[in-house]
């Protein structure tokens, strides 16, 4: 215990809140006379002040006031701290009882080693209880944040009328603010009230580590007692494992606007695990990847500008209702994605920008802190504390949610300095290059810790350009991600689909061009959100034609896309063949599925699953050379290709698409196999409302056609993707 302080420096640095080390100036001191011990507490609007000998429940006297809010109990004859707690009549005539914190000073002098990988787990608001003796303990919650260039910050909330007067925390030398605030428990509401180095009082930020946070116009975090939750899914867990031989089948969605209730209001995370995982299991999805559920103010930005990085969004349930979706997944075995978002945050207030009067998140310098594009602050990758920021939130939703799965949004704009940027709005590496070399290392730690901590579970990478090795592991020089989305199959497919059939043979190597870097990367084919957004229409509305042209061409599509190597991914909606775009404001329009024409988009995605899951030639060997052969490349006058995919054992899928109305009879092709083959896929069947142009069975010709001994004569559907495999 120190000496106790002057009662009106205290009384001045308590009412203007400018001190580092509260515990200084009140809480149990030794007097200045050397004898006894001296009770000092701070209480502005207190009119009587009582102390409580605890656990005993015994009263020490009453405090008198010494200042303006402050009181003071000499007690001559105590030589040892004790535990009390203080009755309390404010001005208004209101009495109530609490322990007073600044008793608990052990909390702040306790620097215990922290892991920087699970910062999670020692910072935030952390539920404690503290034992008075074998009997009675306190309960409370431990208030810690990183503030390192603070003049004084605050815990303020619901619990104390938001004045930061009364419950000032202890700074230490490792930049971490703590106060353990006994009576505050589950679901309080709380803020931190910061001031800067120069005194200047900060907008209330919310906790960086918060599990749980309001919406707006509060944006409060709240506390969340430690979750009592009992998962079921030890079997999944067990059993998870990174195969990439095997088949994976994606279901991109949006929580808020899936689906709505009958109220139309958002489906919460428990009717979502009682609605869509039924739904996912009969369309044969293996996966579903959530857009951003990481606390966003901002519903419009997607989930795209989080805050909180430790918080699945309140918008639909607590975070005990977000486990109980995935642990329903599981159970159902379905794996959960969820979109991470590491390249920038928002520039609200309540958020990490200046967090304590100076830039300990983003990048003080607006040519690497800034993003144009977004009007958001990017995270200074060089710095130690925001890499283990970082990592500690990745880790986090694999740890705390089961979650099997990142895609690491917006990778491109990380790895360059100069992206979106022009000439003398960024500024170089030290060799003179536009590589963000800080950010290169972040994510190979990423996937380091990920592949370390979590060895069943995935990272995938939004990356748009050719930076090398972004799938390769990191001692092989790569990024260490497992998959990355192929941007450039999606965008030059989409562009050759758009054409007219007529004018599509000009432009044959849209189509094809994707097989020449194929295995460059280990890569997930992509119709995600983004492609139906910002006037680019929806996947139905980019096919040329009348209505059923549209359909048809979107049925061949989504057949080469499954006959395509890498793993698939569909954002919601493109299996209905929605004719608007995406608006989170509204739900999907199931009302579509009685027209027959969207049904049969619908019955081909669970077909295309079907025959992908169950068809070892069109997923094991999906990264190896070895399990693709081109048939056809070069009939770009009738816009036909055709493609055989191979199993471990050489056993064929073989692909044929015929991009025009044109039907082709008597069509040749070569066959790697002799004997008879079948037609398990014909995107033209009746069952998708199509012409109903089949294939019944094949038998091969002794005709050397496409480098192959035999060869098959088939019928080629108008705008229609048909696959074929031997019979036995």
């Amino acid at each position: 215990m120190s000496p106790v302080p002057d009662v009106s420096i205290a009384t001045s640095n308590l009412n203007s809140v400018m001190l580092s080390d509260p515990f200084s100036s009140i809480g149990l001191h030794v007097p200045n006379s050397g004898k006894g011990l001296v009770l000092r507490v701070w209480q502005p609007d207190a009119e009587s002040v009582e102390a409580i000998l605890q656990p005993q429940n015994k009263s020490l006297g009453m405090l008198k006031a010494v200042a303006d809010g402050m009181f003071e109990l000499a007690m001559p004859r105590r030589k040892k701290p004790f535990n009390y707690s203080l009755k309390v009549i404010d001005k208004s005539g209101h009495a109530y009882e609490y322990f007073d914190p600044y008793q608990f000073g052990e909390y702040v002098l306790c620097q215990n080693d922290i892991e920087p990988h699970r910062l999670y787990q020692h910072l935030g608001a952390l539920p404690l209880e503290h034992a008075l003796n074998n009997k009675v303990s306190v309960k409370g919650t431990l208030f810690k944040v990183y503030a390192p260039h603070a003049r004084s910050v605050s815990v303020i909330g619901d619990f104390n009328s938001w004045d930061g007067r009364r419950h000032p925390m202890a700074s230490s030398d490792d930049g971490i603010w703590r106060l353990f605030v006994p009576g505050i428990e589950n679901n309080a509401l709380y803020k931190f009230e910061i001031h800067d180095q120069q005194g200047k009082l900060l907008p209330a930020k919310a906790d960086p580590f918060g599990r749980k946070h309001e919406q707006w116009p509060g944006l409060a975090s709240i506390v969340q007692a430690d979750s009592s939750f009992v998962w079921s899914d030890s079997d999944w867990l067990a059993s998870r494992e990174t195969n990439k031989q095997k088949p994976m089948s994606v279901y991109e969605l949006h929580a808020g606007s899936w689906k709505k209730n009958d109220q139309g209001e958002y489906l919460g995370y428990r009717d979502l695990a009682d609605t869509l995982i039924p739904y996912i299991k009969e369309l044969g999805f293996t996966h579903i990847e959530l857009l951003p559920v990481s606390e966003h103010p901002l519903f419009e930005s997607w989930g795209y500008q989080p805050v909180g990085l430790f918080a699945p969004t309140s918008r639909y349930g607590s975070p005990d209702d977000f486990k109980y979706l995935v642990d329903q997944c599981h159970k159902n075995n379905i794996g959960v994605i969820v979109d991470w978002v590491p390249a920038h945050f928002p520039a609200d207030d309540h958020g990490l920008y200046r967090f304590d009067g100076t830039a300990i998140y983003e990048y003080e310098d607006t040519r690497r802190g800034w993003h144009p594009d977004w009007k958001s602050w990017v995270y200074n990758y060089g710095s130690p504390w925001v890499q283990d920021f970082l990592i500690s939130s990745a880790l986090f939703w694999l740890d705390e949610f089961h979650v099997d799965g990142l895609r690491v949004d917006a990778v491109a704009s990380m790895l360059y300095l100069d992206y979106s940027r022009k000439y003398g709005e960024w500024a170089p590496n030290v060799h003179g290059g536009n590589e963000h070399l800080e950010a290169v290392e972040l994510l190979k730690r990423l996937n380091t810790e990920v592949h370390h901590h979590f060895p069943g579970c995935m990272t995938i990478a939004e990356e748009s350009t050719s930076w090398p090795g972004v799938s390769r592991p990191v001692n092989h020089q790569g990024l260490g991600f497992d998959y990355k989305w192929n941007m450039g199959w999606m965008h030059d497919s989409l562009a050759y689909m758009k054409h007219d059939p007529v004018h599509r043979k000009y432009h044959h190597n849209e189509i094809t061009f994707s097989m020449v870097y194929a295995y460059n990367e280990d890569f997930i084919l992509p119709l995600s959100h983004d492609e139906v957004v910002h006037g680019k229409g929806t996947l139905l509305t980019r096919m040329p034609g009348d209505d059923w042209q549209r359909f048809a061409n979107l049925r061949a599509y989504l057949g080469f896309m499954f006959g395509h190597p890498g793993k698939k991914l569909l954002f919601m909606g493109a299996e209905l063949g929605t004719h608007k775009e995406w608006n989170l404001a509204q739900p999907l329009d199931w009302e579509l599925l009685n027209n027959p024409l969207n049904a049969g988009i619908q019955t081909l995605v669970k077909d295309l699953n079907g025959i992908y899951q169950s068809h070892p030639a069109l997923y094991e060997l999906e990264y190896d050379r070895q399990g693709f052969k081109w048939m056809i490349l070069d009939d770009h006058d009738q816009s036909v290709l055709a493609f055989c995919r191979m199993d471990k054992e050489g056993r064929p899928v073989l692909v044929i698409s015929n991009m025009t109305p044109a039907v082709r009879h008597n069509y040749h092709i070569g066959a790697p196999w002799a004997g008879q083959w079948q037609e398990i896929l014909n995107t033209d069947a009746a069952a998708y409302s199509g012409s109903n142009i089949i294939n019944p069975q094949l038998e091969t010709h002794p005709e050397e056609l496409h480098g192959e001994q035999q060869s098959l004569v088939v019928s080629l559907p108008p705008l229609a993707t048909i696959m074929l495999t031997p019979s036995v």
